[in-house]
């Protein structure tokens, strides 16, 4: 009877977490512990008045306590850059200490032993690192939990001579809220939406997480169902991007929290083909229904972070389905195992592991996965909003409106001038120029006041410095500190072209800490003029025309200073009607 102090002391630790101020502080979450704890009490009492047998082993299974430490260093490196995760420490324990109670009485209620070890903590960590509710209605977080649990228990099939569960105990519950909370409309009661769209946070994140999951990767070979998934939702990002000159999934080839998933949801050994040819192809899968999934929920409305939630339990049920067709004779010249049939399977792990390895670091240096990539940038997003390409408005508007709400007026204005074309769906106008003006933006001012009285055709500028800590962010954290040179120099990076009229007259003036350089001003000017900037094309063509640091050429000259006068510049116009004139 010694083993019944584990769920006994497991409720009463459960119920001390309601001391704690985080948790004394909200009735609801006072409501939910002591429901918990209560629930377990109760069950327990019941099962010693039926005289249960209370048999409990010990397994400690490396499947478990290597999950368990990746998802840890997943949410303590998270936590130095996101303080929600830091503070919600104790409700992810609180549910540990739940799913443990509640798992030994599961098990002894059904009349099994109970094994002890540490496979509650990668179930309760997968589910919170993709979806957890917030304090007024925590107690559907031990609901989700004691559904993957029930399920865990009830719901099984057989399998290679074994009667084993069919869903994985994180991914069905996920699965099962999310569709519940899409079908209500209630996924402003979870943390969801913040949870997907800020692990990013972390500086080089997906290289952390490709490291920690790399152990687990080698040990159970699951990297054929992981890598996969990766290169299909790559290509197809490749593809998409070839085909619309915009990018699928806004901002990266593939979102981190489909990266978190791709190594940590879908990829449990225990529901999992066991075929290797299987495991490739419900990698394929997992990585086409991500794709599918997140088209399918913005065709609807729906918060497109359930894409990587919502596919795992029916990919689950397909599994042996999966292993029969991968077992037919004629795919046999698809099987990868068929090329290592002498490896032991480790060794064939190995050689999957370092394809991985190849292939992440490839994807990297080309931007797809890492802190830097172009769909970060307005300027990209600007052009193909210029170009009518497909969504390109849309996310330029979702741009806007982040930087408008972080303080630059310069967005506020363009928003406003984006919501008034009928390109994009926001605020009122007169509203977003007035919160420009408001933030010292002076086209802002003039554009309330045309609003106001209702004129057409807004006046838009390029941003200026003070606009640039908004825009200029290239991964993570607030800019920092810059000279001048250094801040026009990343503007001019990023393609706006006004920094490199500006960082060309730096260096075509010079100063203490520049050296005049006019060789350098007048390339910097040329691709300023290029990029539709009027004052560069008219130095640059002041400085042809005098032969100022550059060959003397009238002829490019009068070019560049017509194409200054066509982008609207009233002196170079002047410049040209007096050269006409003499």
């Amino acid at each position: 009877m010694i083993n019944l102090l584990l769920p006994l002391a497991g409720s009463v630790l459960l119920a001390s977490f309601i001391a704690l101020p985080r948790i004394i502080s909200n009735g609801y979450l006072v409501a939910a512990f002591a429901g918990a704890s209560s629930i377990c009490a109760v069950w327990l009492i019941a099962l010693v008045q039926r005289r249960t047998r209370f048999a409990l082993t010990i397994s400690l299974r490396p499947q478990h306590y290597l999950q368990a430490i990746a998802h840890a260093s997943i949410f303590v490196y998270w936590s130095f850059y996101w303080d929600p995760i830091r503070d919600a420490a104790p409700l992810i324990v609180a549910q540990i200490v739940f799913a443990y109670v509640f798992d030994m009485l599961l098990s002894w209620s059904r009349g099994h032993d109970y094994v002890l070890g540490f496979g509650p903590f990668p179930i309760i960590f997968s589910t919170n690192l993709f979806l957890r509710f917030r304090d007024d209605w925590f107690y559907l977080q031990f609901v989700m939990i004691a559904v993957g649990f029930l399920a865990k228990e009830f719901i099984r099939w057989e399998r290679d001579g074994k009667r084993v569960h069919v869903f994985n105990p994180s991914s069905f519950p996920l699965a099962l809220f999310s569709l519940a909370l899409i079908v209500t409309n209630t996924t402003a009661i979870t943390w969801g939406e913040d949870i997907a769209n800020l692990l990013i946070l972390p500086p080089q994140i997906y290289l952390f997480i490709f490291l920690v999951a790399l152990p687990g990767q080698l040990m159970f070979r699951v990297t054929s169902m992981t890598l996969p998934a990766v290169l299909t939702t790559y290509a197809f990002s490749l593809a998409y991007l070839k085909i619309t000159g915009t990018y699928f999934f806004f901002d990266s080839d593939i979102p981190i929290a489909v990266f978190l998933g791709m190594h940590l949801l879908f990829t449990d050994p225990s529901t999992a083909p066991r075929t290797e040819l299987g495991r490739v192809i419900f990698g394929v899968i997992y990585g086409l229904s991500v794709v599918g999934f997140y088209w399918l929920l913005g065709a609807i409305g729906a918060p497109q972070f359930y894409d990587k939630l919502l596919p795992v339990p029916f990919m689950n049920l397909a599994v042996r389905a999966i292993d029969r067709f991968a077992s037919r004779s004629w795919m046999s010249w698809l099987d990868p195992s068929r090329l290592g049939r002498t490896l032991a399977p480790m060794r064939r792990s190995l050689v999957w592991v370092t394809l991985w390895v190849i292939a992440f670091t490839g994807m990297s240096s080309a931007k797809a996965l890492g802190d830097y990539h172009p769909g970060h940038t307005v300027p990209f997003w600007y052009q193909a909003c210029e170009d009518n390409r497909t969504g390109a408005c849309n996310n330029l508007g979702v741009l806007y409106s982040l930087n408008c709400r972080n303080g630059s007026g310069w967005a506020c204005n363009e928003l406003g001038v984006l919501s008034a074309s009928g390109r994009v769906v926001a605020a009122p106008p007169a509203e977003l120029f007035r919160r420009a003006c408001a933030l010292n933006f002076r086209p802002g001012c003039d554009n309330a006041n045309a609003a106001t009285s209702g004129a057409e055709g807004f006046k838009r500028v390029q941003p200026g410095p003070g606009d640039y800590p908004y825009l200029l962010q290239e991964g993570k954290g607030p800019l920092p500190f810059m000279s001048n040179e250094q801040l026009y120099e990343r503007a001019c990076n990023q393609y706006w072209f006004a920094a490199c009229g500006d960082l060309g007259a730096l260096y075509f003036r010079g100063n203490l800490s520049v050296a005049a350089d006019r060789a350098r001003a007048a390339a910097l000017f040329e691709r300023a003029c290029n990029g539709g900037h009027a004052a560069s094309c008219s130095n640059l063509g002041l400085m042809l025309q005098r032969g100022d640091g550059v060959p003397q050429d009238q002829a490019i000259a009068i070019a560049k200073l017509k194409r200054a006068c066509d982008l609207g510049m009233a002196d170079a116009c002047r410049w040209l009607a007096g050269q006409g004139s003499q």
